[in-house]
């Protein structure tokens, strides 16, 4: 991405940003379970832990336990980056 397109990008970002703080996700008990444990692992991060470790301790933080799943809000970036990866 050049300088010009790199403007674009961020100029197409700052409304978005503005509207959207935080994005409701429900997620099944066991992948939840998953994010808390690898966000209370002591290892050096490689990208995808790095990524998943800050969902498990917002699940961990303000996560809404109800049965066999959790509902959490994540912040936009890390919301897009876990859809990223599951595309």
């Amino acid at each position: 991405m050049d300088q010009y397109e790199s403007k674009v990008f961020v100029s197409i970002g700052r409304p978005v940003d503005a509207r959207v703080d935080r994005v409701a996700v429900r997620l099944p008990r066991a992948v939840a379970e998953a994010a808390v444990s690898a966000s209370e692992r002591d290892e050096p991060a490689d990208e995808t832990h790095a990524t998943l470790a800050p969902i498990g301790l917002a699940i961990s933080e303000r996560g809404r336990w109800a049965d066999d799943a959790v509902v959490v809000d994540l912040d936009v970036a890390t919301a897009c980056a876990a859809a990223r990866a599951a595309r």
